[in-house]
């Protein structure tokens, strides 16, 4: 499948689940886990502004739209698209860091060679869910707010609409396996999300 594609239906699900989070989950607990997710989102963005000498002029987390400003960077034609689209990279090794050193490899990730493989991948990653165990609460936790960690934003997008166009002619299998375990995470994010909406609604008819 090409990267163009993916790229897009990345970004898309992102927005869905940033859309979720603010309309129906507006809690402290949330809120705060958006901030880490913007934390790492807006980080990966600084880190490759530095390895590709584009000066930083702001470094915003905490506002409504969280961005990092910067120069053009000194290394030509790869350079932009590296900055924008590092998060995808940065939010899935902090989430390696995370399932490797703080779970102890809890989960077990496969990777799918074509699209026809995410409902494989979201199935195993949503069994291997415990909710008695303090490590699924953990990733409860972090996939609440991979929307806002790891999609580009449009503001990405449109910072590298020519690589996006010939993006859609780039066919590399580890790009396209790692832009699908993305969607996958994506998905359980939102999936998470609509349980805890529903729950939500549940407690709140209850109490009337």
């Amino acid at each position: 499948m090409n990267l163009g594609i993916l790229i897009i239906l990345i970004t898309i699900l992102g927005y869905i689940s940033n859309w979720l989070n603010g309309r129906f989950l507006n809690f402290r607990v949330t809120r705060w886990m958006y901030y880490l997710g913007a934390l790492i989102h807006e980080l990966s963005h600084a880190i490759l502004c530095v390895l590709t000498g584009a000066k930083i002029s702001e470094f915003n987390v905490f506002s409504k739209q969280p961005h990092v400003t910067h120069a053009k960077p000194k290394l030509i034609i790869v350079g932009q698209p590296l900055i924008s689209l590092a998060p995808i990279i940065g939010g899935l090794l902090f989430i390696y860091i995370i399932n490797t050193w703080l779970l102890n490899n809890y989960f077990s990730i496969l990777s799918p060679s074509n699209i026809q493989g995410i409902p494989n991948l979201l199935l195993s990653i949503l069994a291997q869910f415990n909710l008695l165990e303090w490590q699924s609460w953990i990733a409860i936790l972090l996939f609440v707010n991979i929307g806002a960690m790891i999609g580009p934003s449009t503001r990405d997008l449109k910072n590298i609409w020519p690589f996006l166009i010939i993006s859609f002619f780039i066919n590399w299998s580890i790009l396209s396996e790692l832009s699908l375990i993305v969607i996958c995470f994506i998905i359980v994010n939102i999936i998470i999300q609509i349980i805890a909406i529903l729950i939500k609604q549940f407690f709140k008819l209850l109490s009337h």
